[in-house]
């Protein structure tokens, strides 16, 4: 099949040479075409440019559609490379709990939290967590997301972390939008093992690794190294034994504090760390010129009333950043990309090229698919979506309350809702 995109106001993230994600100053580099034409073949992007040059690109009889983006923005689709949204059930009352004054570590300490989730999930069907799942799948394409990781977490035991990563497989399959999926069994540390969380930690990495990569079920492989979760040398055990998997790295670190997870991540030359609440002039010198994705999720810190990651110096001393939702239920309950870039511009101080960077290239390259997603480039998979009337790219952060994605294209075909 074939789509022409004719009239569009403005083409935005524009690549004549792939990139691998933008850094510092560059950061606040957006290429765009204005009065643009966008073409598709099947499921890639085949070509585009200014609308003057399209009457020597294509003959009338070669197109099955035409979409007049008149006065409209063309997007690639966000990139979503950090949620938790497979999950049993919404965690509602915590929420009411933390209104009352009490705090992230108390309601843990509780027994809610993520063992809250990790009880409700043992109890819940295969079937029953991929169609609410995919419920949600389904908000966050029509929001303008096509690609997505994915983590396990909430099983904490061999059975429900496989069940987990099942379900995120089967989402995989099924699903128009691409997912990427992360094994994170040191997501904390069952009420059990509380007393020695080391024997946890050597059920991660004799048992439930071992039977994660004979079924393939993970692209990559998380550890939460941060207080009063997982220590530095746990996080360094585990992901040895993934990486002897082929499992790459991807750790939460530095929400709660300055715990070494930053240094960690660099030293395993993780694909990302992520959350960055807490961090200093040693972790911005240990990130500089790495592979390793600062990754920040700003409607966790807003949900949770926490510290802001300092992202203005990070980006200043020449870090990239990416921005991800962190969907999940107990801490940031939404997957709304749009929301989380206008949360970059108002709570973070980036600019709007800024945000685009860190939620469509940077964030593909969070998720290792920066060759294929992330910009419009030709031979790029097309994935992207088009926007209601507006002006230009100042104004999707600006009007932080509107759903103003129109039209959804996943693989170069136009999804109905």
């Amino acid at each position: 099949m074939k789509l022409l995109l004719e009239n569009i106001r403005e083409l935005v993230q524009v690549e004549t040479e792939n990139l691998e994600f933008r850094a510092g100053k560059e950061m606040a580099k957006v290429d765009t075409i204005k009065n643009a034409f966008l073409i598709i073949r099947d499921e890639i992007i085949e070509d585009f440019g200014p609308m003057s040059e399209l009457k020597d690109k294509y003959h009338d009889d070669d197109l099955l559609i035409e979409i007049d983006c008149s006065d409209r923005l063309v997007y690639p689709s966000f990139c979503d490379s950090h949620t938790h949204l497979v999950y049993p059930a919404a965690r509602e009352r915590e929420f009411v709990d933390r209104i009352k004054g009490l705090s992230y570590e108390e309601i843990a300490r509780r027994g809610g939290g993520i063992l809250n989730s990790s009880k409700l999930l043992h109890e819940t069907s295969e079937e029953e967590l991929y169609n609410s799942a995919m419920e949600r799948i389904v908000e966050i394409i029509k929001m303008g997301t096509g690609a997505v990781e994915i983590k396990s977490g909430y099983g904490l035991n061999p059975e429900d972390e496989l069940k987990m990563l099942r379900v995120i497989r089967w989402i995989r399959e099924t699903s128009p939008i691409c997912v990427r999926s992360t094994f994170l069994g040191a997501h904390a540390i069952p009420l059990e093992y509380k007393s020695n969380p080391s024997k946890y930690v050597d059920v991660v990495i004799n048992e439930m690794i071992p039977q994660v990569a004979a079924e393939e079920l993970a692209d990559y492989i998380d550890v939460f190294c941060d207080q009063g979760f997982f220590s530095v040398e746990d996080t360094e055990r585990i992901l040895m034994a993934g990486m002897k998997y082929g499992l790459r790295p991807k750790i939460h670190a530095n929400e709660l504090g300055l715990t070494g997870g930053v240094q960690v991540s660099v030293k395993y030359n993780a694909l990302s760390v992520d959350h960055l609440e807490f961090i200093e002039e040693d972790e911005i010198a240990a990130l500089h010129g790495t592979e390793t994705m600062p990754t920040v999720l700003p409607g966790a810190a807003f949900f949770l009333g926490m510290k802001l990651s300092p992202v203005r110096e990070m980006i200043d001393a020449g870090l990239p950043i990416a921005l991800a939702s962190d969907y999940n239920p107990g801490s940031s309950p939404s997957g709304n990309m749009s929301l989380i870039s206008a949360m970059g511009c108002i709570k973070y101080k980036m600019l709007p090229e800024e945000v685009i960077n860190a939620t469509t290239l940077n964030s593909a390259y969070a998720m290792g698919l920066n060759e294929s997603y992330g910009s419009i480039a030709k031979g790029k998979i097309a994935n992207l979506f088009i926007t209601s009337e507006m002006p230009g790219i100042e104004y999707l952060p600006y009007s932080y309350g509107s759903n103003l994605v129109e039209t959804v294209i996943l693989n170069g075909e136009v999804q109905s809702f």
